[in-house]
């Protein structure tokens, strides 16, 4: 049936003639789009990109607003309007702008069917199939990039997912971005002291869920002897049976942000010794695979 439905229209347009003042160029027309869930209701937030019918470029991007529309000054042309929202199946309709019209655009979105969740019981994370990562600001101008080589992690899923436990631990002097120097220096006594505090530690212990296979994971890092409470943004992957033989695995992929400030590291003594290393914030990126725990659970290879 494609886009539309005899029975049931996911999509509806019709043109008006303008009634309000728009800072349009007298040449243009405005796009009115109006999308709903299945249940009526606004479907606010929703990411929309519109793009030329015949050339495919992308003229603009947006989202919803809380009463899930959004208006817009276009040329005169056909479009083509993407809607995507997280739970929801994405919906791609056509809009034609006439000049001097209002082109409005109503489109319902439908849910996809949810995404099962990890089995319940002990996972543990597959460190060969799993990376930490971080980026951070150096000098004003340029982005560092690293990675930490060594860590374990463990996570109980609970049959309500939102009383979940996670935690991990990353061992310090593991820390690696590409430059022998600048690492002796983050493992310094300045920065992480390894020698004195060397491992970084996660526990998450509260799972809220933002979407179909969102989730948002509160809990506490510690670095040096600072813990401070940080959200883990997580998109849950799936599961399959497979990898060194027929074992039950997970996938799943987190970002956080850290603030320096959070942290007691002795950034004066580093300026003055001219050691710039990174800015403000440093982005923290997890991908993650973990082996469900049973008797039959392979030990991972070096």
């Amino acid at each position: 049936m494609g886009l539309f439905s005899s029975t049931r229209r996911r999509a509806h347009s019709k043109i008006e003639a303008l009634t309000a003042p728009t800072r349009v160029p007298l040449t243009a027309g405005v796009l009115a789009l109006d999308v709903r869930l299945a249940n009526g209701h606004p479907a606010d937030a929703a990411n929309i990109t519109i793009a030329a019918q015949h050339t495919q470029a992308v003229v603009m991007r947006g989202q919803t607003d809380p009463f899930g529309t959004l208006t817009a000054g276009l040329p005169v042309g056909g479009y083509s309007i993407t809607i995507n929202k997280d739970g929801m199946m994405p919906i791609s309709i056509p809009a034609k702008i006439d000049v001097g019209k209002r082109s409005v655009v109503e489109a319902n979105l439908t849910s996809v069917d949810p995404i099962t969740p990890p089995r319940e019981g002990f996972w543990v994370f597959d460190p060969p199939h799993t990376g930490v990562r971080f980026a951070a600001r150096h000098v004003g101008i340029g982005t560092v990039h690293g990675r930490f080589a060594n860590f374990s992690g463990s996570a109980y899923i609970s049959d309500n997912p939102e009383n979940s436990h996670v935690e991990f631990s990353i061992e310090a002097s593991s820390i690696d971005t590409g430059n022998r120097t600048r690492d002796r220096h983050l493992r310094s006594a300045d920065f992480l002291d390894c020698e004195k505090y060397p491992h970084i530690q996660f526990v998450g212990s509260q799972f809220k869920r933002r979407g179909n296979a969102h989730w948002a994971i509160n809990g506490s890092l510690s670095i040096r002897d600072v813990s401070r409470t940080v959200n883990l943004e997580m998109e849950y992957l799936g599961s399959l049976n497979g990898g060194y033989g027929e074992e039950l695995r997970c996938a799943a992929r987190a970002t956080t942000e850290l603030h320096r400030e959070d942290y007691t590291l002795d950034w004066n003594n580093m300026l003055a010794r001219g050691i710039a290393i990174v800015g403000p914030t440093i982005k923290i990126e997890l991908d993650v695979q973990l082996m469900f725990r049973c008797d039959e659970t392979p030990t991972p290879p070096d």
